[in-house]
């Protein structure tokens, strides 16, 4: 190992992995540690990861509040761009590591430290998107990733290894799953969720409730949008981080925003993730709902195509790539249209468009009705359909010379 690492930043959670890493982090390297703990709406008491680290012996600790920056810079942009990873999952552990990223190598050059550190384990996406991220920051810096060094292999050796220096880490029950959560979704996996077979447990999900037992009377709810980003909720202008609390809270209580997906992982394997993406999932279909009406048909066939190799930028970790910032440029630009309000109805898990207007609206009603007007002029399919089934015809007199 390095010998000349002596200050390290380590991204804390003030869970029983982080604070097994930033005692071996000082006992392997010898190194101070600076512990970062990011609040980017998990739930957790930052104030108490702070004063833990502390406690576990870091030499000095940051307890930042990102909430604000995650919505705006990176729940925003995301949303913008439509972007779904393989069909369902709303990508909101993936660019979540970005940004506390971001901040950990600000960090390390404002301390003067030689590394940062993180608690990802060696087979899964997010060791990738910390690493890519810092690495893409800052060139230079070293990472230490703990589980590809140590020997420890689960939590009862993490546990075996505190009781053997007498440390006093606060030990939470162990959880059937493993659970990480920011203000956008909580993401479930591992333990009993390994088989994809077997259902989620009872209980499990904490941000919506059972669907079954939804309120009976439907909630309809409209959402503006201003250029692509969402700015109210029935009417109430809202800032991000308010904004996204009440889509959490309107869409959570009406049972929606659960999907359940066996997902293929940048490192090769595939991997089973119950995600809970309440407000997301409204916000989504919102502004879907605006698009419709805003978008040009070429223009909004090209963003669609251009969605899936998006977000598998973004999954992969590569969000400041510059393939994924050239990807964003084109999304944004592609959003200035798209303002208006969304009008939808939550009913036990699901979500129904049920109208949407926009001052930019390209739908014109007294082209495409079906009654008297006199903008269109319905013989004029006629040559349309002939010129677009030529290749077709040829193609059929061909085949049909070959049977004869």
């Amino acid at each position: 190992m390095p010998s000349d690492v002596s200050k390290v930043v380590l991204a804390y959670s003030g869970g029983l992995d982080t604070s097994v890493i930033l005692a071996w982090l000082k006992e392997t390297y010898d190194a101070d540690v600076i512990a970062f703990t990011a609040d980017i709406g998990q739930g957790e008491e930052v104030e108490e990861a702070e004063r833990r680290a502390l406690a576990t012996g870091a030499s000095s600790a940051y307890a930042v509040d990102l909430r604000e920056a995650f919505v705006r810079d990176f729940v925003f942009p995301v949303l913008r761009s439509g972007a779904l990873y393989e069909g369902y999952y709303l990508l909101g552990t993936s660019f979540a590591r970005p940004l506390i990223a971001k901040h950990m190598v600000e960090i390390a050059a404002r301390e003067g430290a030689d590394a940062v550190s993180h608690g990802a384990t060696g087979k899964g996406n997010d060791q990738v998107r910390f690493e890519l991220s810092a690495y893409a920051l800052a060139p230079d810096i070293r990472v230490v990733a703990p589980w590809r060094e140590w020997d420890l292999k689960g939590r009862e050796d993490l546990i075996a290894w505190l009781n053997a220096r007498d440390m006093d880490v606060p030990i939470s029950p162990e959880k059937p799953y493993s659970m990480d959560a920011n203000l956008f979704h909580i993401s479930y996996e591992g333990g009993v969720l390994e088989d994809p077979w077997t259902e989620p447990p009872a209980g499990m999900w904490r941000r919506t409730t059972d669907p079954e037992a939804a309120p009976d009377e439907a909630r309809v709810v409209e959402i503006d949008f201003e250029h692509g980003d969402p700015v109210a909720i029935d009417g109430e202008r809202l800032g991000p981080v308010e904004l996204l609390e009440t889509a959490n809270a309107i869409a959570g209580e009406h049972g929606v925003g659960r999907v359940d997906l066996v997902e293929n992982r940048f490192v090769g394997m595939k991997s089973r993730g119950c995600y809970e993406t309440p407000g997301g999932t409204l916000l989504f279909h919102a502004h879907k709902a605006v698009e419709q009406l805003t978008l040009d048909r070429q223009v909004l066939k090209l963003r669609d195509e251009m969605v899936p190799t998006y977000a598998q930028a973004v999954y992969d970790g590569f969000w400041y790539a510059p393939e994924r910032e050239a990807m964003q440029a084109f999304m944004d630009h592609v959003q200035r249209p798209v303002t208006g309000t969304a009008r939808l109805k939550l009913y036990k898990g699901s979500v129904t468009i049920l109208g949407r207007t926009s001052p930019h609206s390209l739908y014109r009603e007294d082209v495409v009705t079906f009654e008297e007007d006199d903008v269109y002029d319905q013989g004029d399919a006629d040559g349309f359909i002939k010129l677009n089934a030529l290749r077709l015809r040829i193609a059929r007199q061909l085949a049909d010379g070959d049977d004869a």
